[in-house]
Formats: C-alpha cells, structure tokens, sequence
C-alpha cells in the first residue's frame, strides 16, 4: 500500500456495518478497550459513534481498513484538548494504515482548533500502539497500576498519554 492509495474521510450511516466488522473483534477480544466484551452491535456503534464523536474511515480501494473518531476530551474548560480512539482491520495491520490515520487525525485536530490531544487509557501491554504514539511524540504523563484486566495477562498497567499540538 502507498499512501496515496488510502482515502481517508467522514463516515456515513452507510459505513455502519463495515464499522462493526473491525470493531466486534477488537471488542470481543477485550485486550485494548474498556468496552464490554459482549457488546451489541448497537452498543458498540453508539460508543465508537457517540455524539460529540467526528468519526472518520480509512479506506483502500473503497474498502474500510480503518476507522477514528476524534472529540473534545473533557467539557468546557477541558474542550481545548481532544481526545481519539483508533480501530485498524486485521487483515490491514502492519501496512501503514493506522500511521496515516494518526497523520490525519493531528491535522484534523489542529484544524479544529484543538492545543492539545491526550489518550486517558492506553492499556500498558498494547505495545503496537504506544509505539504509534512514541514515534508520533506523546508523552506518558500518568500511570494507573493494573487499571485494566486483561483476559491473558491479568491486571496491567494503564497509561495516560499527552502531546501539545
């Protein structure tokens, strides 16, 4: 994959089905979100899509491989900060998918006015992830000792990441 082959844009009522497909086994695993692992479809659409939510779909060759959202991270005198959750397809991992997702989603974030975007609860022993946001400059600002349960590896770490913009 090229950069140039992946389109990045707003989702769509439409996109409600190929939004599921990445995100059931991503929930259902329980390794990376608080949500619950029996979430409905309903219930985990409503999340990923709550109001307040820009949600955004990375697509190759018109096909979802990826999905955003970005929002303030705390009302009123928080709003200045946002916050994003990022969900790639199995099948699209390693190709550079969720980098320009993270390109996308700083520049969409200053574009709106944002200073600053934090990650409340980045689960300790998600490695591919915390490496996205070294490499993108996020600093670990807090540390929550076995916040999360992990159904393989018990309670681990959470970790709050910051980067000003």
């Amino acid at each position: 994959m090229t950069d140039r082959s992946l389109n990045l844009r707003s989702a769509a009522a439409s996109d409600d089905d190929a939004l599921w497909a990445m995100l059931e086994p991503i929930f259902r695993a329980g390794e990376t979100y608080t949500v619950p692992r029996d979430a409905s479809r309903a219930d985990a659409l409503a999340y990923w899509c709550a109001d307040g939510h820009r949600v955004f779909v990375a697509e190759e060759a018109g096909a979802p491989v990826g999905s955003y959202f970005l929002c303030p991270n705390q009302p009123g005198g928080g709003a200045h900060v946002c916050n994003c959750g990022f969900v790639t397809d199995g099948r699209a991992q390693g190709r550079g998918v969720a980098r320009r997702m993270v390109d996308h989603a700083l520049g969409q974030a200053k574009a709106a006015g944002y200073r600053a975007m934090q990650f409340n609860f980045v689960v300790g022993s998600n490695v591919r992830a915390l490496t996205i946001w070294e490499r993108y400059g996020f600093n670990v600002v807090g540390r929550l000792p076995g916040a999360f349960r992990h159904p393989r590896d018990g309670y681990v770490d959470a970790l709050i990441l910051f980067k000003t913009l």
